[in-house]
This record gives C-alpha cells, sequence and structure tokens, in this order.
C-alpha cells in the first residue's frame, strides 16, 4: 500500500499571518512540521500544497516537493485532494502544517490503521484529555467513538453532555480529537466533491461531511499529543522549547 502525507501550507492566517514562514528557530514552522513527517516509517511520499510563491519558494529552499495550488479552496482537505489527483498513490495522510512537533509514530499508528483496516475509507486519532477545562473549551474538538472504534460525531461542545454532573462527567469518559487524517485517495476526492452539510456549516469542523453523509471514520488511540500552533504567544512558547534543546 503506497501512502502519501500531504500538507496543506497556506499562507494567509486569522489569527497568526505568515505563520508557516515564522522563522525564530533558525527553521521555518512549516519545515519543521515537514521534517517531522518525514521520518514517519510508513510514508512513502510527502508533499507540501500551497496557494503562495512565497511559501512555495521558502519549501524549495529546504528541499522539499512542495505544488501550487488553487487560491480559491474552502479546507485543507479541499487543497490536498487537488494536490493528489494526479498522483499514484493508495491512502492520503493529511497533516496540519502548524504541528511542529507532531510525533512520527503517531502518523505511524494512523498509517497503520489503514494498512489493518483494508475496508476503512477514512480514519484519525484521538486521546484523552488533561483536565475538565480543555474538555469545556470549544477551540479543542471532541469526538464520540463507538465500540466499534468509529467515530459517532464531533463538536466543539462538551459531549456526551453529563446530565447528573454536568456538563463535565468523569473525564475518563471524553475524547480529544486531533486535526489529523487518512483517506483512501478515491474517497478523498469524492468527498471533497460534495457539497458542505448542514452540521458542517453549524460547528465548523469539515469531518462532519462524512458523518452527515453517512460514512465512517475510524479511530485510533494516542497517549501523548503535541501541542499546535495558532498563535503568536504559542508559537513563541515552541521557540523556546527548540532553544533549550540545543543547550
Amino acid at each position: 500500500m503506497k501512502i502519501t502525507a500531504v500538507i496543506p501550507a497556506r499562507y494567509d492566517s486569522t489569527r497568526f499571518p505568515g505563520k508557516v514562514l515564522a522563522k525564530e528557530t533558525g527553521k521555518y514552522l512549516i519545515q519543521h512540521t515537514y521534517e517531522q513527517v518525514c521520518r514517519a516509517k510508513l510514508i512513502q511520499k510527502v508533499i507540501i500544497a500551497t496557494d503562495n510563491q512565497i511559501v512555495l519558494d521558502a519549501c524549495k529552499s529546504f528541499g522539499a516537493d512542495c505544488v501550487m495550488t488553487s487560491a480559491d479552496h474552502q479546507s485543507g482537505t479541499d487543497r490536498i485532494a487537488e494536490a493528489v489527483e494526479k498522483i499514484n498513490t493508495d491512502v492520503v495522510i493529511n497533516v496540519q502544517a502548524d504541528e511542529p512537533e507532531i510525533e512520527p509514530a503517531n502518523i505511524d499508528l494512523l498509517a497503520q490503521l489503514m494498512i489493518d483496516n483494508p475496508q476503512a475509507k477514512m480514519a484519525t486519532l484521538a486521546a484523552k484529555f488533561e483536565n475538565k477545562e480543555q474538555i469545556l473549551n470549544p477551540n479543542i474538538v471532541k469526538v464520540i467513538i463507538g465500540k466499534d472504534k468509529f467515530a459517532k460525531y464531533f463538536s466543539r461542545s462538551v459531549i456526551p453532555c453529563c446530565r447528573e454532573n454536568g456538563p463535565v462527567g468523569n473525564i475518563n469518559d471524553y475524547y480529544r480529537h486531533l486535526g489529523i487524517y487518512a483517506y483512501t485517495k478515491d474517497f478523498l476526492l469524492n468527498i471533497t466533491k460534495l457539497p458542505a452539510g448542514k452540521l458542517e456549516k453549524i460547528e465548523q469542523l469539515e469531518q462532519l461531511r462524512v458523518v452527515e453523509y453517512g460514512y465512517q471514520i475510524l479511530t485510533g488511540l494516542v497517549k501523548h499529543i503535541a501541542p499546535g500552533i495558532d498563535t503568536p504567544l504559542q508559537y513563541l512558547e515552541f521557540v523556546k522549547r527548540i532553544k533549550k534543546q540545543k543547550v
């Protein structure tokens, strides 16, 4: 099975403009992410997909395989679909550009899910929460997982809502969704052609398009997750961690 990882990299970012090209560590943020993905053992090819010539040139400067895609895409998933349309691959893994500390082992776990479950069209990862404050945070997405290991629903709200001690009950009953996905190539190309559903628009979560159209998303659990970079402050904390490693 041929597995390709694609990193969608927009230059514009509402909370952190030019984020992917931040370079306080001596490397671009996107370069850190790219190098982590390249360390995954089950990935045969890594591509960066962008809509900006500045990002394209930066990625080529450190030797990455980077392709230009349309600036009209509404999501990273749409950008990835264009990037792989003419590529010979069986599975596509979507890795967010702002995950410079993503663990290669987690990427391999997701890839292995697709290898071990050839009937699965899509898979993703989840983890336990550390505290109730995270569960209450609408910026952290929650996922309900069935006994069959397939995701039943994703939400920014607290799910499940504990009626007795609500809204959050025992934190072990809650799962945090990680924004990394694997798809068969055919499924990726098909799902991105479907119009966004009502649930996707309400929650602003594109994975709900898959659920709303009646498809299933297989889930795998990881024990440790690395923080993503959404804001300049989070980036500065990342820079501090990198500089400590160099001491």
